[in-house]
């Protein structure tokens, strides 16, 4: 079964009897009657495939897999905040705010337009707010609903981990993780880590959602992503994510093979200077020669940009041009190949490439140019068995690869 096809009420009702030990007493909590309850435990039972009470004289005695789902099933109910709540009215809103319009929803849920239109303002009526908002031919959520949306995600993402426990439980691994990849761990980590997590454990799916920082981590915070893999952030601007550190990257000065520089000999051994009195033919590259050439580099506020700007501080005389911003490690490698740019990378992003002798490295970036490399999570989060599993993989990696 799909997470957001649980019955609210029958989840609540799960949980009163466990805390009250009985279908009489949980009556009081969940406001249902006790055929209700009963009812609904059972059919929840159905779904699961799977005992969650032991009926007995003395009262509601909760399995393993009661217990088990208990504090996933907690978590999400305090997420959706409502026991009016329907799974098809978080169905519906749910793919409301992913698509941007009715139209859209339908599409990606096969639900008709006046079906989603109708649950949501059912939802909206439950809860008591407006969700979402008309500016002329578009559809807005409302503060409220932006809110609202963040938090079913992530309550779905609760109930998925729900199941997966049971599936552990039950002696299956059929799971599906989600990691966010930026650049750096697209190379060589995140593939060695795959390699020998699977060869563990075949039957778990992996997704790999490639992006940057920015674009990883909204995903992340409403649980559609597991972990993300790349540069850390500033802790203090992110408190509500939880970052793992794995090793230090030291990114160096690429460009084509033939480039000018490293036809200096630096490419082999010579090292980036920032005097003045030996210029590039005595084998040093000064911080005129840098400045003479454009560069490549992502935008502004990334990491590497900033590493950049701090190499840049480190040199005497004016900044290099920055021509082009491009985050695409792909892109940049044509670029590269093509002109006489330069930029700044680490080896395993196109180790392939100067292998082949398509690119040369100039030398390391003067200056203290280090970002530091690891696994950034949810503040909160509770990870499943093959979840926990995986981002040790990934640390082993680090370890093997790096230290």
């Amino acid at each position: 079964m799909q997470a957001d096809q649980f019955n609210i009420r029958h989840l609540a009702a799960m949980v009163a009897v466990i805390d009250q030990g009985s279908v009489n007493l949980a009556t009081q909590t969940v406001n249902l009657t006790q055929p209700a309850i009963t009812q609904g435990i059972a059919k929840l039972e159905a779904q699961l495939g799977l005992s969650l009470f032991e009926r007995r004289p003395g009262g509601m005695h909760p399995t393993d897999a009661a217990l088990r789902l208990k504090p996933r099933v907690e978590a999400a109910l305090r997420l959706i905040g409502s026991n009016r709540a329907t799974a098809a009215q978080i169905r519906a809103f749910v793919a409301l705010a992913r698509a941007g319009s009715y139209v859209g929803a339908a599409e990606g849920t096969g639900i008709a337009v006046p079906s989603l239109h109708r649950a949501v303002a059912d939802l909206s009526l439950a809860l008591g707010y407006r969700l979402v908002d008309r500016r002329g031919r578009s559809l807005v959520l409302t503060r409220q609903g932006a809110a609202l949306a963040q938090r079913l995600r992530l309550a779905l993402a609760e109930l998925r981990a729900g199941l997966d426990d049971l599936a552990e439980l039950q002696g299956r691994e059929a799971s599906r993780l989600v990691v966010g990849a930026m650049p750096l761990s697209r190379a060589r980590l995140l593939p060695d880590a795959i390699i020998g997590f699977r060869a563990r454990h075949p039957e778990v799916d992996i997704v790999i959602i490639e992006g940057s920082h920015a674009e990883l981590v909204g995903p992340l915070r409403d649980g559609e992503i597991d972990m993300m893999v790349g540069a850390l952030r500033d802790p203090a601007t992110h408190q509500d994510l939880a970052q793992q550190a794995l090793f230090i990257d030291h990114p160096t000065i690429i460009a084509r093979a033939g480039h000018p520089l490293a036809r200096d000999g630096t490419a082999s051994g010579g090292n980036v200077g920032s005097g003045e009195a030996k210029g590039a033919a005595a084998g040093r590259i000064t911080a005129s020669d840098l400045a003479r050439y454009e560069w490549i580099l992502p935008p502004e506020g990334t990491p590497l940009r900033q590493l950049w700007a701090r190499m840049g501080a480190a040199l005497p005389g004016p900044p290099a041009a920055v021509p082009i911003e491009c985050g695409s490690v792909m892109t940049i490698r044509q670029l590269l190949i093509q002109g006489d740019f330069l930029t700044l990378l680490s080896r395993d992003q196109v180790a392939l490439e100067l292998d082949a002798g398509l690119l040369a490295e100039i030398g390391p970036a003067p200056g203290d140019v280090s970002r530091t490399i690891g696994i950034t999570t949810r503040a909160d989060w509770r990870p499943t068995r093959m979840q926990a599993a995986l981002q040790q993989a990934i640390a082993d990696s680090a370890k093997s690869l790096y230290s």
